[in-house]
């Protein structure tokens, strides 16, 4: 299993989330991420076409193909070269696949018991999902102070101006959708982009 694209994700400590219906929209902006340094990215599979945009996009940075409730969405995000597999639950028969394809698969959980038994499953990295609704980044401390083993990627409706909240908390590494892209040209997308690596790295 490609393990290495989580230890990539813990280097990047932020994963763009994008959600959309619009093709060539998911698109542009994903590579407005790219030229703002981001190597590694989550592309929701809101419809078939996303699967193209997968394909793509995997030729410029590592993607991680969102959304995957199904065995089918998930054989076939990594058909159209999606590197992970992102799940909102946790879900065994993909954790089947994720391991006979060596592809890894970052499963969903909210609760304490979720994430032992997505931990257990030997899911390399856990999302914690809807973050913000389950209080933030003091929810990732208070799940981690028993749990310090855990491995854990916060998302839903986090702001960037959040990320180093949630890695002082212990998150291994922070999901941010909208507010990465909601309301800003492709150009905005790229600083925006640059100045969060830049902050990351420092």
């Amino acid at each position: 299993m490609n393990k290495n694209l989580i230890e990539l994700l813990s280097e990047e400590k932020i994963m763009p989330v994008l959600r959309g219906k619009d093709a060539k929209n998911i698109r542009d902006k994903a590579m407005a991420l790219i030229d703002g340094g981001i190597k590694i990215l989550e592309i929701n599979i809101e419809n078939t076409d996303m699967f193209h945009v997968i394909k793509e996009i995997s030729q410029h940075a590592n993607v991680c193909a969102g959304g995957i409730i199904t065995s089918l969405q998930a054989k076939t995000a990594i058909e159209y070269g999606a590197q992970i597999l992102s799940s909102p639950i946790f879900q065994m028969n993909i954790v089947k696949i994720s391991k006979d394809r060596l592809v890894p698969y970052i499963a969903g959980t909210s609760t304490a018991n979720e994430a032992y038994s997505a931990w257990k499953a030997r899911i390399p990295l856990i999302k914690i999902y809807p973050i913000t609704a389950m209080g933030g980044a003091l929810y990732i401390e208070d799940l981690l102070r028993p749990m310090p083993f855990l491995k854990v990627m916060p998302t839903g409706n986090v702001k960037l101006s959040e990320v180093k909240d949630y890695i002082n908390a212990g998150a291994h590494s922070v999901g941010v959708g909208r507010d990465f892209y909601e309301g800003y040209s492709l150009s905005e997308i790229t600083s925006r982009a640059r100045k969060i690596v830049s902050e990351l790295k420092g």
